[in-house]
């Protein structure tokens, strides 16, 4: 059994040349103006970085896995604890919380009671929304600041067990704040329209996972009406 390395590796390349070579066309759409296109190529490249660090987080959350189920068996099978590995295992938890704040955001995930949001008018809805989300630009911006603040103070200093820089566990606080503030001013702006979805894998659309959740239990709610009136008739 044999593996074609030399296959995969040109299979990437040409992904890669593909990718660039539509870029223009994904940049440049037929119906935006100048000042669009000029938004366009800046979202495009904020992004590319955000599909970067979702591939990264994905390797950080396999690294944790990996790591703690090691811990695991050298515990119970061989009798003996890994030094490093609950604060490697710690720090990337820190890294994936960070990092999972700036997608929340972005698929419009975090907790919120809409009880009495839902009871407003349309205009007061508005109101408070656009309050909440300049609240998160505000979080988003303190997050960049003190973040900035925080990794540089601690990088003299270092963990106990790996001897890295104490300030490694905060560098992904203000690449998240960033990507809040990114997501944030998008949604204040309503300009998510110039963002590259086709980037990360997904289709165009506006609706965040939470709107389209209560649109599925809407209509799982209405067929479930529409068969009791049946049985009733």
């Amino acid at each position: 059994m044999t593996l074609n390395l030399s296959g995969t590796k040109m299979n990437i390349i040409e992904k890669i040349k593909a990718f660039f070579a539509s870029a223009p066309a994904e940049i440049c759409k037929p119906e935006f103006n100048a000042v669009e296109k000029v938004i366009s190529a800046i979202t495009f490249v904020f992004d590319c970085i955000y599909r970067i660090l979702l591939e990264f987080s994905k390797l950080v959350i396999l690294v944790i896995v990996i790591t703690i189920s090691c811990e695991v068996f050298a515990r119970l099978v061989l009798h003996h604890s890994i030094m490093w590995s609950e604060e490697v295992a710690l720090l990337l938890m820190v890294w994936t919380a960070f990092i999972a704040m700036a997608i929340g955001v972005e698929k419009g995930l975090h907790i919120s009671i809409s009880l009495f949001f839902n009871m407003f008018p349309k205009i007061v809805q508005t109101i408070i929304a656009k309050f909440n989300t300049l609240a998160t630009i505000f979080f988003g911006y303190i997050l960049v600041a003190y973040g900035i603040k925080l990794t540089a103070m601690t990088m003299t200093s270092t963990l106990p067990a790996t001897q890295w820089p104490a300030g490694t566990a905060y560098m992904m606080m203000p690449v998240g704040g960033f990507f809040i503030i990114y997501f944030a001013v998008l949604d204040l702006f309503n300009a998510k329209k110039y963002r590259h979805l086709t980037i990360e894998g997904e289709s165009g659309s506006d609706k965040t996972d939470q709107q389209i959740i209560e649109e599925m239990r809407a209509s799982k709610k209405e067929a479930a009406t529409e068969v009791s009136e049946g049985g009733n008739a």
